[in-house]
């Protein structure tokens, strides 16, 4: 039963995802409240992992998810089930592709897309920032405002965001220095 519910959960974050992979952090975020599979913590974990490993971040994050919840089934599944939209779409569209191309309405839901794609990536990237940068238990229980801020990672992170836009080089190379200074740095 929990994987019929695993390809029908990620089926739906295929069927709506657009605008990437990040687009498919608020449907994990809402998944994870909803379900209990994995907790926000090991959501952040999932997006680290799948942003470093090779492949397309969305297939990383469900197979990921899927391998939490049920183990290599469970990974086989979410994958399938996130997948799968796309390729019936695409099927679909390719046999219908000069319709496509020519119709306004198509061409005016993509431009309605786009802003809905960004909302969803930032609100991912708000998410990111606040469970990874803001920790209001620890604030509550010691009264201290500033408790709140994760001092270590918003140093590591203002110390990064520079560097990504002058260094131009490839993520990897920021996820694997990252990951060195999480080991020597913040044990």
């Amino acid at each position: 039963m929990i994987l019929l519910r695993l390809f029908y959960e990620f089926f739906i974050v295929g069927l709506f995802m657009f605008g990437g992979g990040l687009a498919a952090i608020p449907f994990l975020k809402q998944m994870s409240e909803t379900t209990g599979w994995f907790t926000i913590h090991q959501l952040m974990d999932i997006i680290a992992i799948s942003e470093a490993t090779p492949g397309p971040i969305s297939v990383n994050m469900a197979t990921f998810a899927g391998y939490l919840t049920a183990g290599v089934p469970g990974g086989a599944v979410a994958t399938l089930g996130l997948i799968a939209p796309s390729v019936i779409i695409a099927s679909i569209v390719a046999r219908l592709l000069s319709r496509f191309r020519e119709s306004k309405y198509i061409d005016s839901a993509f431009y309605g897309l786009r802003p809905a794609s960004l909302a969803l990536i930032a609100a991912a990237g708000l998410t990111v920032l606040r469970i990874t940068l803001l920790d209001a238990e620890l604030s509550g229980q010691t009264g201290i405002l500033l408790d709140m801020l994760d001092l270590k990672a918003a140093a590591l992170a203002v110390v990064l965001f520079p560097l990504i836009f002058k260094l131009k080089l490839h993520p990897a190379f920021f996820f694997a220095g990252s990951a060195v200074v999480g080991i020597f740095l913040f044990k």
